[in-house]
């Protein structure tokens, strides 16, 4: 399925989920009303309490796999936006909790910026500017493909496991050995 958003999201990256699940540091009450999580650092210039957005880019959101599901049942996520996928155990968490995994159907989201406004900034002082939580407000954000649906689908993983079977095919029929294997470079 491919999918945009509307509505409250905030920013999140690892140094937010470190602080709040392995140092007890509390999560702003404000981002609590969101349920869209964005694994992105974004640029934005602030001058006093206004903010402009200049460039956008979501990451991989696998390396927040050790936070994943906890995220999910301590924040109420139903979205997490990012490059990649998650891992088992937040993927069996988004099907329990009917939450979801959306990643980027395209390479150039800084065209996105036009459909995100920047509302406020938490812990700025303490996280600096691509760490901080930005609350945001989005409208028609995307196009997003889902990767992890509510029902335990994972695209990525269906993939992959096609990708096996064509590279499979292709060697056969090309005669390349069971056996080889790429010559990795020093």
């Amino acid at each position: 399925d491919i999918v945009c958003l509307t509505g409250k999201a905030f920013t999140c990256r690892s140094k937010l989920q470190r602080a709040v699940f392995d140092e007890d540091v509390p999560l702003p009450r404000e981002l609590l009303d969101n349920d869209i999580l964005i694994h992105v650092g974004p640029i934005v210039l602030r001058k006093e309490e206004n903010y402009r957005l200049v460039s956008f880019m979501p990451t991989s959101s696998v390396r927040f796999e050790k936070w994943g599901s906890r995220s999910i049942r301590d924040w109420g996520l139903k979205v997490i936006v990012g490059k990649t996928t998650m891992g088992d155990q937040t993927a069996k968490t988004m099907a329990e909790l009917g939450c979801v995994h959306l990643s980027p159907r395209s390479v150039s989201p800084n065209l996105w910026v036009k459909s995100i406004k920047v509302e406020s900034v938490f812990l700025f002082d303490e996280m600096g500017s691509i760490e901080a939580p930005w609350q945001l407000s989005v409208n028609e954000l995307g196009p997003f493909v889902v990767d992890i649906d509510t029902h335990g689908g994972r695209l990525y993983k269906e993939l992959q496991s096609s990708v096996q079977q064509r590279l499979s095919d292709a060697y056969r029929r090309l005669k390349i050995p069971d056996d080889f294997r790429y010559t990795k470079l020093q």
